[in-house]
């Protein structure tokens, strides 16, 4: 029996996209991409009614924050989608859900029917910014 080297990565997990058929990453990219531009273009078209939110969250500031906040994920975005300055542009998205999860999806903090909903929110959030994170790991070095 031929001894084999577990400690040796298969060829799959060592290929680049470039390599490989790239149309699977892609549209990974472009479906992640096109729901962040969502919630963006949601946060921006009611930004009376998300700095309202944010107040009542004891945001401070939440009239200018939540402009920065939802400008970093629409830059972020639009970033990842085209895949240019991939780096910053997931750091923005993943910055974004870093900042707002904790406080505006506070879960443990609220009551009742509410509670629910807001854990529902912030392990969406958590999810997207596994993802954000992922894609700020993949993107290189100098890009």
């Amino acid at each position: 029996m031929e001894d084999r080297d577990d400690t040796s990565a298969s060829t799959a997990d060592t290929q680049t996209d470039a390599e490989t058929d790239g149309s699977a990453p892609l549209f990974g990219r472009l479906l992640f991409a096109g729901g962040l531009l969502a919630l963006a273009v949601r946060n921006l078209t009611d930004l009376d009614g998300r700095i309202a939110y944010a107040d009542a969250k004891g945001v401070p500031l939440a009239d200018a924050l939540v402009p920065a906040a939802s400008g970093l994920l629409l830059g972020g975005s639009l970033g990842i989608g085209a895949w240019k300055r991939p780096k910053l542009s997931a750091g923005s998205v993943a910055a974004f859900f870093l900042g707002v999860t904790p406080i505006m999806h506070d879960f443990w903090a609220v009551e009742d029917e509410s509670r629910d909903e807001e854990l529902t929110s912030f392990l969406q959030n958590l999810t997207l910014f596994g993802a954000a994170v992922a894609f700020f790991t993949r993107a290189g070095d100098g890009e």
